[in-house]
């Protein structure tokens, strides 16, 4: 929740110069539902796309005070939709029920999910973490043909290394993904594992951007406060 329309549409004029050249990534940012149209007008033509923070899990219009459905979400220009964020999980309750149906929900509008998992510093210290991680994954996915999973981008959120002094080193995010990367095999074989995107999203900044990506399961990242200034954001893009 930062940034008004005017705000984010000076920033993405400020940093779209700054990633022109960037051809070894995808790139793509999530304002607020309110700027998402007034960003998207703003990218038309450039190498950035657009993504929401959160859908609705229905699929069709209808009394639901206060959604955003994925139709809605495509018509105002995203590509991208972010679901089961930690802090959707964390502060509104979210449960792997409610991220599978907004999952489909993505998936049917072709809006490609960027489908967040990960373990609180609790589950982590009780040695829970893979078991969390795998019914995340078991219970959010499913009911997903190939073809949809082949749409799936996954973010491995380690909640106790945000904001509470902690850190996963390279080598710790990297055998979660490589967890993540088994159990999706397991589903859905390995074609879709392989394919997979597999995105990092534990307090990513310039300085570390580079030993992340050098692990072998780790594709992209998925930049929280880091992301919120142009420069600090294409220091990221361009870490190379």
């Amino acid at each position: 929740m930062y940034k008004t329309i005017h705000q984010a549409v000076d920033f993405v004029q400020s940093f779209k110069p700054l990633v022109v050249a960037a051809t070894h990534c995808d790139i793509f940012i999530a304002p607020s539902f309110t700027a998402i149209k007034s960003v998207a007008e703003k990218l038309v033509g450039s190498n950035v796309a657009v993504g929401a923070q959160d859908i609705a899990d229905h699929t069709t219009m209808g009394a639901y005070t206060g959604e955003v459905s994925a139709e809605m979400l495509k018509d105002a220009g995203a590509a991208y939709a972010i679901i089961g964020h930690s802090e959707r999980r964390q502060f509104y309750f979210e449960t792997n029920e409610l991220v599978n149906r907004k999952v489909l929900a993505a998936v049917e509008a072709k809006l490609l999910p960027v489908f967040c998992v990960g373990e609180s510093l609790e589950q982590r210290d009780g040695g829970m973490a893979e078991e969390v991680v795998a019914r995340q994954i078991s219970e959010g996915l499913k009911n997903l043909t190939l073809e949809d999973a082949s749409l799936i981008i996954t973010a491995y959120e380690p909640i106790w290394a945000i904001g509470t002094g902690r850190t996963a080193t390279p080598q710790t995010a990297e055998q979660m993904h490589s967890f993540i990367r088994s159990r999706v095999r397991e589903m859905f074989g390995a074609e879709i594992a392989e394919g997979m995107r597999l995105l990092y999203g534990g307090s990513v900044k310039p300085d570390n951007i580079a030993s992340l990506m050098e692990q072998a399961n780790i594709d992209g990242a998925l930049v929280g406060g880091a992301s919120l200034e142009p420069q600090s954001f294409a220091e990221i893009v361009n870490y190379r």
